[in-house]
């Protein structure tokens, strides 16, 4: 348990609209809370009146335990997804389910997601962090069996993919393996190319300077014009 939960996290969306405030032209700040807690509801309506958080919602799947295969779980997602829709704001999660607790993670999850949720957010941009993964790195076999899932619903135009798209932050790293290389871009030309958004992640300890993520993802077997495509594309809640 948290001592004044809610308020902190209150706090912590304040704080991080703040941040982004300074710089205007560059960031956006998304409103962040656990959607399986009783006040994300309650959050998601103040940050969608609040001027620096009404651009988008974040949600971290693994850290807030979201078992997709568990029908509460489901129904308060769809919730939030409504909601959010309804004001809308774009929708940015990293969906990979909790490594720590071995939460089952796969196709069964990824169509859960395409069937259960995608269609209460009909109108906005749902972007899916990591290429459904956590990263760094792409050796995650469960992450890359969802984003089978996805890639060929994406490749037969399935209505539920319409507004899904998937950034790459810290998936394609120095040490990628060709094989897993040649998959990542197999996976990239199925989703569709103008469905990738590049992200470089936080530049924390452990993860990859900006410019260590961007020269990892260029070492991919992908055209000059598929690279100008994914580094020209901006998500609608940036501009």
């Amino acid at each position: 348990m948290v001592e004044d939960e809610y308020a902190k996290v209150q706090g912590e969306n304040d704080w991080t609209a703040a941040q982004a405030a300074k710089y205007p032209g560059r960031l956006r700040a998304l409103c962040g809370f656990n959607p399986l807690k009783d006040y994300a509801p309650k959050e998601l309506e103040r940050c969608a009146a609040h001027p620096g958080l009404r651009h988008g919602i974040k949600m971290h799947f693994g850290n807030s335990d979201v078992q997709l295969e568990n029908p509460e779980h489901v129904k308060r997602l769809q919730e939030v997804f409504r909601a959010a829709n309804r004001h809308r704001m774009a929708i940015a999660i990293h969906l990979r389910a909790n490594i720590g607790l071995e939460r089952p993670y796969g196709e069964a999850q990824a169509r859960a997601f395409l069937t259960q949720l995608m269609p209460q957010a009909p109108d906005i941009l749902v972007q899916v962090a990591h290429f459904a993964g956590a990263g760094p790195g792409y050796e995650d076999p469960p992450a890359n069996e969802v984003m089978r899932v996805f890639a060929e619903a994406a490749a037969r135009r399935d209505p539920n993919t319409r507004n899904l798209y998937f950034d790459a932050a810290s998936i394609a790293t120095p040490d990628i393996s060709p094989e897993h290389a040649r998959e990542m871009v197999a996976r990239i030309r199925m989703a569709g190319v103008d469905k990738i958004l590049y992200g470089s992640d936080a530049a924390a300890p452990g993860n990859m300077k900006p410019h260590e993520a961007w020269a990892a993802f260029r070492a991919l077997p992908l055209s000059p014009d598929e690279f100008g495509r994914i580094a020209g594309k901006v998500a609608p809640y940036l501009q």
